[in-house]
């Protein structure tokens, strides 16, 4: 076969259905980019889960003699020092617990202070309405429940609560937009899929009497059917190409310049170019075989070849 027929073939297709390949072009560059970012905010959502599950504590919040009067889980009185002394020997020995720190009333109330000065209930607030606690770091985050069912309702404890349980609810609605980021993708992929066997078969109907000569004279199945396959490889890769500069666009002004998220949230450890540029050959590749596949197979019902 021919480079030069085929050029030129791709060439004097992608003319003639200069519409249908930009609206093909552009079906495709949007899919793949919702595509490449919902890959990449699946990346960040696991990156964040990484730095902040190593972060979060699971708090035993000792009762003290404000909650004795008002707390029915500290009815029998604010905790006593060997109620304390044994919650930490009991801590220390189980075999998920990597670290334990105590916090006394008067530094809980400082760290209060330091937070939440300004509030108008810091006013009223004294050291000894503060609770003491133990500050558990785990070997898993995921084994909070362990620290819960052993210490939960225990005398001298008011509650046992999981810093883990707080990021469960951001990360939930990180993922409940990426997957509705993945549901546009895929209507958005139907609709580029529908676009380029569409366009494909105006094309070969337009060239349907240079075909059957072709096909009158010999020439084999491949043959005819490659001008129309390519044609549609390249309006795809091109899309694929928008679609790469659309994720490279956006983490640059969205993350590094522009809105600068990463000079605002300091504390998000955000994606870096690495994988932005790990997600391209993927998406590229994609771009290709995709529309590649969808001419081949509406060629073979079309042309009969």
């Amino acid at each position: 076969m021919r480079p030069q027929f085929v050029l030129s073939e791709i060439g004097v297709g992608l003319r003639r259905n200069l519409t249908m390949t930009f609206a093909v072009v552009v079906s495709v560059a949007l899919s793949l980019a919702l595509f490449g970012g919902s890959l990449l905010m699946s990346d960040q959502v696991s990156t964040m889960k990484g730095y902040w599950y190593d972060k979060v504590n699971v708090s035993v919040f000792l009762c003290n003699k404000s909650d004795a009067e008002s707390d029915p889980h500290c009815a029998k009185g604010a905790v006593t020092a060997e109620q304390r002394d044994q919650i930490l020997g009991d801590l220390k020995k189980m075999n998920v617990v990597e670290k334990v720190s105590y916090e006394s009333s008067d530094q809980a109330y400082k760290h209060y202070k330091e937070q939440f000065g300004d509030s108008p209930l810091a006013s009223s607030l004294t050291p000894d309405q503060m609770q003491e606690s133990y500050r558990i770091k785990l070997k898993d985050p995921q084994k909070y429940q362990v620290i819960a069912t052993a210490f939960d309702g225990r005398a001298g404890v008011q509650s046992v609560q999981d810093q883990k349980g707080i990021l469960d609810n951001l990360f939930g609605l990180l993922n409940g937009m990426n997957w509705a980021a993945r549901a546009v993708m895929a209507m958005m992929l139907v609709v580029a899929l529908m676009l380029i066997v569409n366009t494909v078969r105006v094309s070969a109907f337009s060239r349907r009497r240079e075909t059957g000569i072709m096909r009158l004279v010999g020439a084999s199945g491949f043959y005819i059917q490659a001008p129309f396959i390519m044609e549609a490889a390249v309006a795809g890769l091109i899309g694929g190409g928008v679609a790469c500069g659309f994720l490279l666009v956006a983490r640059y002004f969205i993350i590094d310049h522009g809105l600068a998220l990463s000079q605002k949230l300091n504390l998000i450890n955000f994606i870096g170019w690495d994988a932005v540029f790990t997600k391209l050959p993927l998406i590229l590749a994609t771009s290709l075989l995709m529309p590649a596949l969808a001419a081949f197979f509406a060629l073979r019902k079309y042309l009969k070849v």
